[in-house]
């Protein structure tokens, strides 16, 4: 089958080949046009209410606190959210909004949606490092508003994403987290008033100085588009490429679990959600995003490098930098990670790689199969990624609770964000998952090879 790469002029029933993936062109799709009419479209509600508690109480800029000062009782967005929803019309209309539960919700099918996410919990975290966070780069008008904000600077970067963990493990907690006033549901209204604070202040700034940011060009920041990428890399991506590049393919019902989830999300975070209703619809979703948002730029590629420099030799994965650019190669698909000017992998580290997904696949099929190894699985799961993302520093965790406070706050002086030091990395000589996919390799190339050797013993036996 031929796959068309002409992306000016797409056509229903015609298949066509992006970045690695393949897909028919469907009536589910969207055109670019369409979806680009997105980008002057942005959460009004959140916007005004965050103009309305800038008066009202702490402003929305925060310096960047010590991690002892996250410790410390703190009154801010959120809190001023709840104290004054019932004395100001916008403050009320955006807390009114977010507790009202829509009534498509199912809260039994948001529980299994949580449960699926920590069921592939090792293959989903590398997902969302290797593909949905780094390849998600790929999108070069997103990323001028990060590379504004130098959140993405080498030097933070890595707190930076263990925060975006902390948020994700929040979601999938349990459903009393994702319920109004829960952990999870807090995380997700603190994001959301941290993006109306961070659009705030850039289009504050474009109006001092229009050459600052091109509003005409590039959109509102943190656009309905965004939010709508940003919701695809998280639920989607993960199901329909990145998982099933690692060789794990979740089941019909697991699909629609997960996205009921993260369309629950979407509407707590005042993104788009309706396209999350059905399968085929987000499928197609998707697909139109790939199409549409990426085309890698050099900024592009500046972040996807600083992530890699900044998470390598770290606890608790002490993953070098070869073996990470090989994990992004194999998620995010050789045409975007060489568009990305990740370094290309070797023969070996590609190897390892196999090797992880070797043991991802075992481990994931074996626990799925048996509902008391399942549900022990979870737990597992659950604990210990709260323990190595949030709780102990000394494991590579935060050490202490995110309040998603407006710490990386664009400035005139910083119009982008440049490319960290690549340092040598120690790889595989240290405790950590290179090590597993190491001997992950070892052991499925030696019981693929005791078998291949059985096998010939007993058909020459056969056959003699």
């Amino acid at each position: 089958m031929g796959y068309s790469t002409d992306f000016d002029n797409l056509v229903e029933g015609r298949w066509y080949k992006r970045w690695g993936v393949k897909f028919q062109w469907t009536s589910q799709h969207i055109p670019q046009q369409q979806l680009l009419s997105l980008i002057h479209v942005y959460d009004k509600v959140a916007a005004d209410a965050v103009d309305r508690l800038s008066e009202i109480g702490s402003p929305p800029i925060a310096e960047p606190p010590h991690e002892a000062d996250e410790k410390k009782p703190y009154r801010g967005m959120y809190e001023l959210l709840q104290e004054h929803a019932s004395r100001d019309e916008k403050i009320g209309k955006l807390w009114s909004d977010i507790n009202t539960v829509p009534e498509w919700v199912d809260w039994e099918q948001l529980e299994r949606g949580q449960k699926v996410f920590f069921r592939y919990g090792g293959p989903a975290i590398t997902t969302l490092t290797f593909f949905s966070l780094l390849g998600g780069m790929g999108s070069a008008r997103t990323v001028e508003t990060l590379d504004r904000t130098g959140g993405f600077d080498v030097k933070v970067v890595r707190r930076r994403l263990l925060e975006t963990m902390q948020h994700i493990l929040a979601v999938h907690k349990d459903l009393k987290s994702i319920q109004p006033g829960g952990e999870g549901f807090i995380d997700s209204i603190r994001v959301r008033l941290l993006h109306a604070s961070v659009r705030r202040r850039i289009m504050q700034m474009a109006s001092q100085r229009p050459e600052y940011y091109d509003l005409a060009k590039l959109g509102v920041p943190i656009n309905e588009l965004d939010s709508l990428g940003t919701i695809s890399a998280f639920s989607t991506a993960v199901m329909w490429i990145g998982l099933p590049r690692q060789g794990i393919y979740m089941r019909k019902q697991e699909e629609a679990d997960y996205l009921a989830l993260w369309r629950y999300v979407a509407y707590i975070m005042g993104a788009p959600h309706d396209w999350m209703a059905t399968p085929e619809s987000a499928r197609g979703m998707m697909e139109s995003l790939l199409v549409s948002e990426i085309c890698p730029s050099a900024a592009s590629a500046n972040l996807a490098n600083n992530i890699i420099t900044g998470l390598q030799d770290h606890a608790p994965t002490f993953s070098s930098r070869q073996f990470m650019c090989a994990q992004t190669h194999w998620l995010s698909g050789r045409d975007l990670a060489e568009k990305l000017e990740i370094d290309r992998p070797s023969i070996y580290y590609s190897s390892l790689m196999l090797g992880q997904c070797l043991l991802f696949m075992a481990v994931c099929y074996i626990n799925r199969s048996f509902a008391w190894l399942d549900d022990h699985n979870i737990d597992l799961s659950r604990r210990i990624f709260n323990n190595l993302i949030i709780k102990n520093k000394s494991k590579g965790g935060l050490g202490y609770k995110s309040r998603f406070l407006f710490k990386f706050v664009p400035q005139f002086d910083r119009i982008s964000t440049e490319r960290g030091a690549i340092v040598t990395g120690s790889g595989v000589f240290r405790p950590g998952i290179e090590r597993t996919a190491l001997i992950s390799l070892i052991s499925f190339s030696t019981i693929a090879a005791t078998g291949f050797w059985y096998g010939r013993k007993f058909l020459a036996w056969a056959l003699g």
